[in-house]
């Protein structure tokens, strides 16, 4: 059936939960593509046809693999955008490094595609508030105070907070910490906050 691989490719997204991403579908991908190939030659080969015999016939059967020769081009161009969008929300939640489990779903393209956007967002965010920059990517949303009681999930060593002071980042360790300075590792799974 006509773009039927191109559908599927993007219903495995629409099944896939909102920012979650799920793996890289190489061969549906490829699929598609062989069938826009076979299809492109098919109509080549009726339109010299339809020209050289004066087949006038043959123009519906043309206009329809032409039609679908578009469509799977926008399910197939969906699908890599879609992608590409879920992958840049996955540098604001996650940082600049992103877990193993997502980079295994990604394809070498993505994940180079990926780096360069982190380097785009890192110059940006250097050139934003003097000599230190500013970081963008803290404070998603307006925080109700400046600090916040975590907890530590796994040993993380020290941390040192803008006062100079250290601290030590011990499993099951609660801390009272700028907000801004611990958000991050938040993110990160290093720590979470406590709610009081």
């Amino acid at each position: 059936m006509f773009c039927e691989k191109a559908m599927e490719l993007i219903r495995e997204l629409h099944r896939a939960p909102e920012g979650q991403l799920p793996a890289f579908n190489e061969d549906g991908l490829r699929q598609v593509l062989e069938e826009m190939k076979a299809l492109y030659e098919q109509n080549q080969s009726d339109v010299n046809e339809a020209k050289s015999a004066g087949r006038g016939d043959l123009i519906p059967t043309i206009k329809f693999r032409h039609c679908s020769l578009l469509r799977n081009r926008r399910c197939t161009v969906a699908y890599l955008y879609d992608r590409l969008l879920r992958i840049r929300a996955l540098r604001w939640e996650y940082g600049s490094v992103l877990p193993n489990a997502l980079r295994f779903h990604m394809s070498a393209e993505e994940v180079e595609w990926f780096n360069h956007y982190k380097k785009s967002l890192a110059t940006y965010m250097r050139s934003l508030g003097g000599d230190e920059g500013l970081d963008i990517t803290q404070d998603m949303k307006p925080p109700k105070s400046l600090y916040i009681e975590v907890r530590c999930l796994k040993d993380y060593g020290e941390f040192e907070v803008d006062d100079g002071t250290s601290v030590l980042l011990k499993k099951n360790s609660q801390h009272f910490l700028p907000r801004w300075k611990c958000e991050q590792l938040i993110r990160q799974g290093v720590l979470e906050h406590v709610l009081p």
